[in-house]
Protein backbone atom coordinates (compact mmCIF):
# COMPACT_ATOMS: atom_id res chain seq x y z
CA UNK A 1 0.00 0.00 0.00
CA UNK A 2 1.60 3.50 -0.91
CA UNK A 3 2.56 5.40 2.21
CA UNK A 4 -0.68 8.30 1.35
CA UNK A 5 -3.01 5.66 1.38
CA UNK A 6 -1.61 3.99 4.70
CA UNK A 7 -1.75 6.97 6.46
CA UNK A 8 -5.44 7.56 5.39
CA UNK A 9 -6.26 4.06 6.58
CA UNK A 10 -4.74 4.95 9.79
CA UNK A 11 -6.21 8.11 10.05
CA UNK A 12 -9.80 6.51 9.61
CA UNK A 13 -9.47 3.78 12.38
CA UNK A 14 -8.82 6.73 14.63
CA UNK A 15 -11.63 8.34 13.55
CA UNK A 16 -13.87 5.20 13.58
CA UNK A 17 -12.85 5.08 17.19
CA UNK A 18 -14.23 8.57 18.00
CA UNK A 19 -17.36 7.22 16.26
CA UNK A 20 -17.67 4.43 18.93
CA UNK A 21 -17.76 6.74 21.38
CA UNK A 22 -20.38 8.83 20.17
CA UNK A 23 -22.76 6.17 19.67
CA UNK A 24 -22.11 6.00 15.61
CA UNK A 25 -21.45 2.40 13.97
CA UNK A 26 -18.24 3.32 12.02
CA UNK A 27 -16.66 1.30 9.15
CA UNK A 28 -13.74 1.59 6.93
CA UNK A 29 -13.23 0.09 3.29
CA UNK A 30 -10.23 0.64 1.07
CA UNK A 31 -12.38 1.07 -2.02
CA UNK A 32 -15.81 1.20 -3.78
CA UNK A 33 -16.21 -2.10 -4.09
CA UNK A 34 -15.71 -3.08 -0.86
CA UNK A 35 -18.48 -0.58 0.40
CA UNK A 36 -20.67 -1.64 -2.06
CA UNK A 37 -20.60 -5.38 -0.52
CA UNK A 38 -20.65 -3.75 3.08
CA UNK A 39 -23.63 -2.21 2.40
CA UNK A 40 -25.18 -5.20 0.94
CA UNK A 41 -24.74 -6.08 4.49
CA UNK A 42 -26.50 -3.58 6.35
CA UNK A 43 -29.51 -3.51 4.06
CA UNK A 44 -32.13 -6.35 4.72
CA UNK A 45 -33.54 -7.30 1.72
CA UNK A 46 -37.61 -5.81 1.37
CA UNK A 47 -35.98 -2.81 3.05
CA UNK A 48 -37.68 0.47 2.09
CA UNK A 49 -34.64 2.49 0.62
CA UNK A 50 -34.74 6.40 0.55
CA UNK A 51 -31.28 8.71 -0.09
CA UNK A 52 -30.44 12.49 -0.33
CA UNK A 53 -28.87 13.95 -3.06
CA UNK A 54 -24.72 12.78 -3.46
CA UNK A 55 -22.28 12.86 -6.14
CA UNK A 56 -20.34 10.15 -3.57
CA UNK A 57 -23.58 7.98 -4.02
CA UNK A 58 -23.37 8.17 -7.60
CA UNK A 59 -19.55 7.47 -7.82
CA UNK A 60 -19.08 4.04 -5.52
CA UNK A 61 -21.80 2.11 -7.71
CA UNK A 62 -24.38 2.01 -4.77
CA UNK A 63 -27.24 3.18 -6.77
CA UNK A 64 -26.91 0.20 -9.20
CA UNK A 65 -26.29 -2.39 -6.70
CA UNK A 66 -29.62 -1.19 -5.05
CA UNK A 67 -31.67 -1.39 -8.80
CA UNK A 68 -29.92 -4.94 -8.95
CA UNK A 69 -31.36 -5.90 -5.12
CA UNK A 70 -34.88 -6.95 -3.49
CA UNK A 71 -36.08 -3.31 -2.01
CA UNK A 72 -38.44 -1.02 -1.90
CA UNK A 73 -36.74 2.17 -3.58
CA UNK A 74 -38.11 5.40 -2.54
CA UNK A 75 -36.64 7.65 -5.33
CA UNK A 76 -37.71 11.60 -5.20
CA UNK A 77 -36.57 11.86 -8.80
CA UNK A 78 -40.20 9.91 -10.16
CA UNK A 79 -41.89 13.01 -7.83
CA UNK A 80 -43.10 15.30 -10.54
CA UNK A 81 -45.10 17.51 -9.18
CA UNK A 82 -44.95 19.74 -5.96
CA UNK A 83 -47.43 17.40 -3.47
CA UNK A 84 -45.79 14.69 -5.13
CA UNK A 85 -42.89 15.47 -3.63
CA UNK A 86 -44.18 16.65 -0.43
CA UNK A 87 -45.52 12.95 0.09
CA UNK A 88 -42.36 11.06 -0.99
CA UNK A 89 -40.36 13.49 1.53
CA UNK A 90 -43.06 12.03 3.71
CA UNK A 91 -41.92 8.42 2.78
CA UNK A 92 -38.85 8.95 3.29
CA UNK A 93 -38.81 10.37 7.11
CA UNK A 94 -40.67 6.70 7.44
CA UNK A 95 -37.91 4.82 5.48
CA UNK A 96 -36.17 1.69 6.89
CA UNK A 97 -32.81 3.22 5.24
CA UNK A 98 -31.63 6.46 4.38
CA UNK A 99 -28.41 6.59 2.20
CA UNK A 100 -26.29 10.32 2.87
CA UNK A 101 -22.84 11.87 2.10
CA UNK A 102 -21.69 13.90 4.42
CA UNK A 103 -20.29 17.38 3.62
CA UNK A 104 -17.11 16.81 6.07
CA UNK A 105 -16.69 14.93 8.92
CA UNK A 106 -13.91 16.30 12.18
CA UNK A 107 -11.58 14.12 13.30
CA UNK A 108 -13.05 13.86 16.50
CA UNK A 109 -15.74 11.94 14.98
CA UNK A 110 -18.40 14.58 14.45
CA UNK A 111 -20.49 15.39 11.23
CA UNK A 112 -20.89 18.29 9.76
CA UNK A 113 -23.60 19.24 7.21
CA UNK A 114 -25.21 22.05 5.16
CA UNK A 115 -27.90 21.83 3.27
CA UNK A 116 -30.38 23.98 1.05
CA UNK A 117 -34.18 22.39 1.70
CA UNK A 118 -32.95 20.68 4.54
CA UNK A 119 -34.46 17.36 3.43
CA UNK A 120 -31.11 15.67 3.73
CA UNK A 121 -30.50 16.58 7.57
CA UNK A 122 -33.90 16.28 8.65
CA UNK A 123 -33.71 12.59 7.56
CA UNK A 124 -30.38 12.57 9.13
CA UNK A 125 -31.24 13.64 13.05
CA UNK A 126 -34.84 11.74 13.16
CA UNK A 127 -37.08 9.26 10.99
CA UNK A 128 -35.59 6.75 9.03
CA UNK A 129 -35.05 3.47 11.29
CA UNK A 130 -31.36 3.53 9.98
CA UNK A 131 -29.15 5.93 8.24
CA UNK A 132 -26.14 4.62 6.31
CA UNK A 133 -22.84 7.50 5.97
CA UNK A 134 -20.86 7.30 2.83
CA UNK A 135 -17.80 9.14 2.79
CA UNK A 136 -14.16 9.75 0.70
CA UNK A 137 -11.44 10.57 2.61
CA UNK A 138 -11.80 13.71 1.15
CA UNK A 139 -14.26 15.02 3.46
CA UNK A 140 -12.48 15.08 6.57
CA UNK A 141 -11.39 17.92 8.13
CA UNK A 142 -9.68 19.38 11.21
CA UNK A 143 -12.22 20.63 13.55
CA UNK A 144 -15.71 22.32 13.16
CA UNK A 145 -14.30 25.27 11.65
CA UNK A 146 -11.94 24.20 9.05
CA UNK A 147 -15.32 21.53 7.94
CA UNK A 148 -17.68 24.57 7.52
CA UNK A 149 -15.01 26.80 5.63
CA UNK A 150 -14.53 23.66 3.71
CA UNK A 151 -18.22 23.34 2.59
CA UNK A 152 -18.68 26.92 1.63
CA UNK A 153 -15.46 27.42 -0.16
CA UNK A 154 -14.74 23.31 -1.44
CA UNK A 155 -17.88 21.79 -2.20
CA UNK A 156 -20.52 24.23 -2.32
CA UNK A 157 -19.30 25.67 -5.95
CA UNK A 158 -19.11 22.66 -7.92
CA UNK A 159 -22.20 22.19 -6.44
CA UNK A 160 -23.88 25.17 -7.40
CA UNK A 161 -22.53 24.78 -11.10
CA UNK A 162 -23.67 21.40 -11.04
CA UNK A 163 -27.51 22.23 -9.78
CA UNK A 164 -27.20 25.89 -11.89
CA UNK A 165 -28.08 27.78 -8.88
CA UNK A 166 -28.37 31.35 -8.79
CA UNK A 167 -25.27 32.18 -5.85
CA UNK A 168 -22.75 34.10 -5.64
CA UNK A 169 -20.59 30.79 -5.56
CA UNK A 170 -21.66 29.29 -8.68
CA UNK A 171 -19.78 32.60 -10.05
CA UNK A 172 -16.92 33.17 -7.56
CA UNK A 173 -15.94 30.05 -6.98
CA UNK A 174 -15.76 30.61 -3.26
CA UNK A 175 -18.77 31.42 -0.80
CA UNK A 176 -20.12 34.79 -0.68
CA UNK A 177 -22.04 34.12 2.47
CA UNK A 178 -25.18 34.83 0.32
CA UNK A 179 -29.10 35.22 1.18
CA UNK A 180 -30.13 33.92 -2.33
CA UNK A 181 -33.10 32.40 -3.25
CA UNK A 182 -31.42 29.77 -4.35
CA UNK A 183 -28.83 29.25 -1.17
CA UNK A 184 -27.56 25.74 -0.42
CA UNK A 185 -26.09 26.61 2.74
CA UNK A 186 -29.66 27.57 4.69
CA UNK A 187 -29.26 25.29 7.90
CA UNK A 188 -26.26 23.93 9.07
CA UNK A 189 -26.16 20.92 11.38
CA UNK A 190 -23.44 19.25 13.44
CA UNK A 191 -24.17 15.79 14.29
CA UNK A 192 -22.37 15.57 17.49
CA UNK A 193 -23.88 12.26 18.93
CA UNK A 194 -26.56 9.62 18.44
CA UNK A 195 -28.90 8.83 21.09
CA UNK A 196 -29.98 5.79 19.86
CA UNK A 197 -26.99 3.84 19.67
CA UNK A 198 -25.87 2.46 16.15
CA UNK A 199 -28.59 3.94 14.53
CA UNK A 200 -25.97 5.83 12.06
CA UNK A 201 -23.64 4.10 10.76
CA UNK A 202 -20.78 6.15 8.98
CA UNK A 203 -18.21 4.27 6.01
CA UNK A 204 -15.22 5.64 5.22
CA UNK A 205 -13.49 5.02 2.14
CA UNK A 206 -10.17 5.59 1.51
CA UNK A 207 -11.00 7.41 -1.92
CA UNK A 208 -11.66 11.10 -3.06
CA UNK A 209 -15.59 11.00 -3.89
CA UNK A 210 -17.99 13.57 -4.00
CA UNK A 211 -17.15 17.59 -3.16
Amino acid sequence: MKPKKSANELLSNGIIDKFKTRGFDGYYCRNCDEAVELIKTLIPDNSSVAWGGSETLKETGIFEMLKSGSYNLLDRSTAKTPEEQREMYAKHVMSDVFLMSSNAITMDGELVNIDGNGNRVACLITGPKSVIVVAGINKISYDINEAVNRIRNIAAPPNAIRLDCNTPCKVLGKCGDCMSDDCMCCHLVVTRTSRIKGRIKIILINETLGY
